[in-house]
């Protein structure tokens, strides 16, 4: 967490950054100040604004936590039902198809106050609430879908889909959800645990194809590619559909400039891409004239 003599005077970009590149990522709230930064009244308040966003949600997890019955012993299997029943059966956390439509599916904060919310942020209330409480709980992002993992994830263990209200999975199961979201076969690869940065990536992820299918909302698009380039580890490319959505946008000296600083990245290991992206370049200055 920050400490409160920082928290209140950086901007969300900055202590994004920040935690996102500390030793041991906070999950929670890396996904809340995604959540700060979604929101424009947030941001008009700058730190303030965020503090109590991010204050309130914390609250909230702790509150959920709170009322799971102490009992640190439990199976994989104990704990993963006693998740369910709290979460998915008192609280009714679940998705349903129509949470694909709305970007505050996404937002951490609103999946805690609308009780709904895609795999993954649901998955992340999982994960908080069984953290908290002692579990042996990490995220599983399986391809198209993200469900938790309760146990040993090399020995004993139990999944199971917060999207359906904690629902636990067979080995059958699980097979048929890749298949039926991914049209993928298994592999042991997909059962590794997910790590705070590979999930918030795969977060921001969802919010750029949201906005991208919906021309309104490049601005959306433009600050999730932009929080997710403050990530450690991040696709190169998204340093070219940046600059692509700059020049969308109307900064064309911006985006071409974007354009130019990503072809000499990639040059030598793909001068054909380089060449087209310069060209584009040269395209967006010309828009000046």
């Amino acid at each position: 967490m920050d400490s409160p003599e920082n928290a209140g005077a950086d901007s969300v970009r900055e202590r994004f950054a920040r935690a996102a590149r500390a030793e041991r990522p906070d999950l929670a709230l890396l996904c809340l100040l995604v959540g700060a930064e979604a929101d424009p009244a947030v941001r008009a308040e700058g730190g303030k604004g965020a503090d109590a966003l991010v204050d309130a949600a914390q609250i909230e997890l702790d509150r959920l936590t709170g009322l799971l019955p102490y009992a640190p012993s439990r199976t994989p299997a104990q704990w993963a039902h006693a998740l369910a029943e709290l979460l998915g059966g008192r609280h009714g956390f679940h998705g349903t198809p129509a949470d694909y439509r709305r970007l505050e599916s996404s937002l951490l904060s609103e999946v805690l106050r609308r009780r709904r919310g895609l795999p993954i942020l649901l998955s992340v209330v999982w994960m908080e609430v069984a953290r908290r409480a002692g579990a042996p709980v990490y995220g599983v992002a399986l391809p198209g879908h993200f469900v938790v993992g309760f146990g040993d994830p090399r020995g004993e263990h139990v999944l199971a889909d917060p999207f359906a209200g904690g629902l636990p999975l067979t080995g059958q199961d699980v097979e048929l959800l890749v298949a039926g979201t991914a049209g993928a076969p298994l592999s042991e690869a997909m059962f590794q645990p997910a790590g705070p940065v590979e999930i918030v990536l795969r977060v921001l992820n969802n919010i750029r194809a949201w906005a991208a299918a919906r021309p309104e909302h490049t601005d959306v698009q433009l600050w999730a590619v932009e929080l997710s380039l403050l990530l450690p580890h991040h696709p190169a490319r998204l340093r070219y559909e940046r600059a692509r959505l700059l020049v969308e946008r109307g900064d064309f000296v911006g985006g071409a400039r974007e354009m130019e600083a990503y072809a000499d990245m990639v040059a030598a290991m793909e001068p054909n891409a380089a060449v087209a992206v310069r060209r584009e370049a040269r395209a967006a200055r010309s828009r000046l004239n």
